[in-house]
């Protein structure tokens, strides 16, 4: 009896599990005024870095604009309809990538010398940085979801001016955006249609 207890109780919090990281979850439209705490930041972080990358390689690079000043540096980068919910966020996240990911591989993959694959043949390494980056980015969805947070990701910007603006000395290269906080739940639309399996998936 306590054994099935347990799994009945099991499958209830996996349930609400999967209820909260997918079917009930919202981008969010209006941000309520509440911070996002460092100490939670730093929890996110130390998810995203568990998720799976090519050959552990983690590309991502991601800066956390939390000071009115930061963020309101991304204005000019940012298409007119993106303004007032990124710039409203507790916290925007520059989801980026280190072209130069490579050089941290003998550390982060010593089983195999990878390095050289990489360093060889640079469109190669562009296309391994911006997949794993954005794999990187969807972690942190799920992670920030799992944490209490609300997310809305966004890619209408001037990459080129972001990278100028943020990523001068460091030489990384922004994927998209991502801005965190607490979602006003009153101010929601419906959700619009998702496709179905028949018109998205091949069973082969």
């Amino acid at each position: 009896m306590d054994g099935l207890k347990k799994e009945i109780n099991a499958k209830s919090l996996y349930s609400d599990l999967i209820d909260h990281l997918f079917n009930l979850a919202r981008t969010p439209k209006v941000w309520v005024e509440k911070k996002v705490e460092p100490s939670l930041l730093l929890q996110l972080y130390d998810l995203v870095k568990m998720g799976p990358t090519s050959a552990n390689c983690q590309p991502g690079r991601f800066a956390f604009l939390t000071h009115p000043g930061s963020k309101e540096k991304l204005r000019l980068t940012l298409s007119e309809g993106n303004i007032n919910l990124t710039l409203s966020a507790p916290v925007v996240v520059i989801v980026a990538y280190d072209p130069l990911f490579y050089e941290k591989l003998p550390t982060l993959y010593p089983q195999t010398e990878l390095k050289s694959w990489y360093a060889g043949d640079i469109p190669f390494a562009e296309e391994t940085a911006l997949r794993n980056s954005t794999l990187q980015g969807g972690y942190m969805i799920m992670a920030a979801r799992a944490l209490g947070l609300d997310v809305a990701p966004l890619s209408g910007f001037d990459n080129t001016l972001v990278d100028s603006l943020f990523f001068e000395n460091q030489g990384w290269h922004s994927n998209f955006l991502l801005c965190l906080g607490y979602g006003d739940k009153e101010k929601l639309s419906d959700r619009n249609e998702r496709l179905n399996f028949d018109d998205a998936c091949l069973m082969l």
